[in-house]
């Protein structure tokens, strides 16, 4: 039927004159006009009694196909067929039907909001959680304010809440913010909104695919002088600083600080991604592809036919499927894969882990405290010999005992450490400056006058 009244085609009036039936999804629209002088039968009543959008659209299409059992019947929508659900469905289940289609909802928002791009993605508000970043788009169908507070929803992550939009409702429009489109006084089957995106620099949201492309300004000629100069070797450090701070952000509680942390961390990928790009290798999109790509296999207790009722049982569909994507055939496989420049510790546990999976391991922290204990032995001995070689082999097997101590007791090693470095570092802290109160340096202190204060200061920093 169209927007308005007398969008019909001579095509379609002439379906009209030969249908025995005319069903029409609906008499509360502009464009029902087109259709004074026939016989029609409103389908109104299903959407009384239909409790959620694709319930109506299953019972639209239900009510079509039964009367075309009896009959030749033409089914009338507002808008075009291709926006319809209900139309998609009957199609959907009979290729052999006749399609005269009329003006669309989508093109009738473009064209009355006079939107200028020609790049523009046309969705209907009851779908709007498909739309993806775009630079322009229309929405269509927001026929009362929950929908339209689900469409501000979408386009202010898309767009920004403060950007400007246009607001459809019959052949009126008005400009206004994405922040009001939940704010009008009163919706109907017209109503829409159109909106684009601003100048590149002045836009109020942006994306991965905008980081990508404010990197490619800054390495193209006439860029910034040191980002054109930058290879993956030369920033491979700021991705694990950046990645320390974003760490540090959460460790404090930062939510501020762990959203520009975050986006430091995206910076340090998209740079890796664009350089590779530049050298033919892969691209951004490659790269997140490949990652959902994994996800999707790795999940296969969600995706797939596995099972897991269990946080530990999902980790181990999580393993089994990481040691079949990457061939693993055996556990040193999987140990070999640790990365080598990974923080000590944390690789010490990790190895640990991964070598204990074949049931190589202690029985408890009680018999690897055992093992660390013997190690201490041989430290000593070394010391005692003065042996610099024996020195730095039996303090690496202490250290790697200490971390099977702590892992099998159930702490995570790296976070262990972490602590204990900060809870020694507010105690000396605390220390020095107990005694610079009591006007004593602690560097001509004998050691019974470092345990006194070591003693004040820990009981000082416990309470705080």
């Amino acid at each position: 039927m169209g927007i308005r009244k007398g969008d019909l085609t001579l095509r379609a009036k002439e379906a009209l004159d030969n249908a025995t039936e005319i069903l029409v999804r609906t008499a509360d629209a502009e464009s029902f006009g087109s259709l004074a002088g026939y016989k029609t039968v409103p389908l109104d009543e299903v959407f009384k009694r239909s409790r959620n959008y694709d319930e109506l659209n299953r019972n639209l299409a239900a009510a079509v196909l039964d009367a075309a059992k009896k009959s030749d019947v033409c089914y009338c929508v507002d808008g075009s067929v291709s926006e319809d659900e209900a139309c998609k469905i009957i199609l959907n289940n009979h290729k052999d039907c006749e399609v005269l289609d009329s003006v669309s909802k989508a093109s009738h928002a473009y064209n009355t909001s006079r939107l200028t791009g020609s790049e523009v993605v046309s969705v209907s508000a009851y779908s709007i959680e498909n739309l993806k970043t775009c630079r322009a788009a229309t929405v269509y169908d927001i026929d009362c304010e929950y929908v339209a507070g689900t469409v501000k929803e979408r386009l202010s992550y898309i767009f920004g809440e403060e950007s400007d939009c246009l607001f459809v409702r019959g052949e009126t429009v008005e400009k206004i913010k994405i922040y009001e489109i939940d704010r009008q006084k009163n919706y109907d089957g017209t109503c829409a909104v159109a909106v684009e995106e601003g100048e590149f620099l002045k836009k109020d949201r942006f994306d991965f695919a905008d980081l990508e492309h404010m990197l490619k300004l800054l390495r193209a000629p006439g860029g910034c002088p040191w980002d054109r100069a930058q290879t993956s070797e030369s920033i491979k450090g700021n991705m694990i600083e950046e990645a320390y701070e974003l760490v540090d952000a959460i460790e404090r509680g930062d939510t501020d600080g762990m959203e520009e942390e975050t986006g430091d961390v995206l910076l340090q990928a998209a740079f890796h991604a664009v350089i590779a790009e530049e050298r033919g290798e892969f691209t951004g999109g490659d790269a997140l592809t490949r990652l959902v790509k994994k996800l999707i296999f790795r999940h296969s207790h969600i995706f797939g036919g596995d099972k897991a009722a269990t946080e530990t049982e999902a980790l181990g569909v999580w393993d089994k499927n990481k040691r079949e994507e990457k061939g693993q055939t055996d556990y040193s496989d999987t140990v070999l894969a640790v990365p080598k420049n990974m923080p000590a510790c944390m690789r010490a546990q990790k190895v640990g882990k991964r070598s204990a999976k074949c049931g190589m391991d202690f029985l408890s922290p009680v018999s690897a405290s055992e093992k660390l204990e013997e190690e201490v032995g041989e430290l000593l001995e070394a010391c005692i010999k003065e042996d610099k070689g024996a020195i730095f082999d039996e303090a690496g097997d202490v250290l790697f005992s200490a971390v099977n101590v702590c892992r099998l007791a159930g702490a995570d090693c790296e976070l262990a450490l972490h602590a204990a470095t900060n809870k020694f570092t507010k105690r000396f802290v605390e220390f020095e400056r107990l005694a610079k109160e009591n006007g004593e340096k602690i560097e001509e202190m004998d050691p019974s006058r470092w345990d006194y204060y070591w003693m004040l200061a820990k009981n000082a920093v416990k309470k705080d």
